[in-house]
């Protein structure tokens, strides 16, 4: 029997979750987690799930009719719901809880009022300039993810060749920072001490992270038996150079600064 009735992913951008994800879904005991709360958008959040709420209906109404959706296909009939939610989505998220659940005080306590009693899994990744680096790559060449075997797995635009841009990996590194303190700060509020992953690990010992993972959340580590990441490494050698070209640009900003304080 498992200890929690669901858990939440809580991350960012290129830190390794659809990999997670995939890894959890194919044990077959721990739900099917993906972003059922994506988009900042209710009616989206309803279109993703195939349902069609009549427009009339009380906003309440509809969230729940959402949760029960998404229950279903988070749960995937293994008893445990899963639930990826980048940062950029949580307080649009949030405040929908409230709407749904007004009574508690807590954003746990609406949290587990919706899903149960749930663990929270902080999932981040060390290196903010990789992190960044990869996704100033994913936002300029269009290729989010690609399959093991060479696929693509999520495209968002047409392809065109990838152009270093300092100030667009700045941008990203600083949200990624941003987003940590973020999460840290919620736990801390919350009094929640989330279960915590990094990239890197993951990265290095997919498998020996899934099962570790599962023996936190209380279920069968033996699942991971013929377990295999579907999901590639996307960085290679460009993002390698992007990278170093950017340390160095960190370096140089911060010996200009050493220079000429304010």
């Amino acid at each position: 029997m498992a200890e929690f009735a669901s858990y939440v992913i809580c991350t960012s951008p290129r830190s390794g979750s659809t990999l997670l994800c995939q890894l959890l879904a194919a044990t077959g005991v721990s739900g099917n987690p993906a972003s059922y709360f994506h988009k900042p958008s209710v009616a989206d959040w309803a279109s993703a799930l195939g349902l069609s709420p009549a427009a009339s209906a009380p906003e309440k109404d509809m969230l729940a009719d959402i949760v029960q959706a998404a229950l279903a296909k988070g749960r995937r009939e293994t008893g445990i719901f899963g639930l990826r939610l980048q940062r950029h989505s949580f307080d649009f998220f949030a405040r929908k809880l409230a709407v749904l659940h007004p009574e508690p005080a807590t954003d746990l306590q609406r949290f587990e009022m919706t899903f149960g009693r749930t663990a929270f899994i902080h999932l981040t990744r060390l290196d903010k300039v990789e992190q960044a680096v990869s996704c100033a790559m994913a936002n300029q060449t269009g290729l989010w993810h690609r399959a093991s075997d060479g696929t693509e797995l999520e495209r968002v635009s047409p392809p065109r060749p990838p152009v270093y841009d300092g100030r667009e990996i700045r941008e990203h590194h600083d949200r990624f920072l941003s987003f940590d303190r973020e999460w840290t700060r919620w736990f801390d509020a919350e009094g929640i001490e989330p279960l915590r992953i990094t990239y890197e690990t993951l990265a290095a010992d997919p498998v020996g992270t899934l099962r570790g993972l599962l023996a936190e959340l209380g279920l069968n580590r033996e699942a991971v038996a013929g377990v295999t990441p579907t999901v590639a490494k996307l960085a290679d050698r460009t993002n390698h150079d992007w990278a170093t070209r950017f340390r160095a640009d960190l370096r140089s900003a911060a010996h200009e600064a050493e220079r000429h304080p304010h």
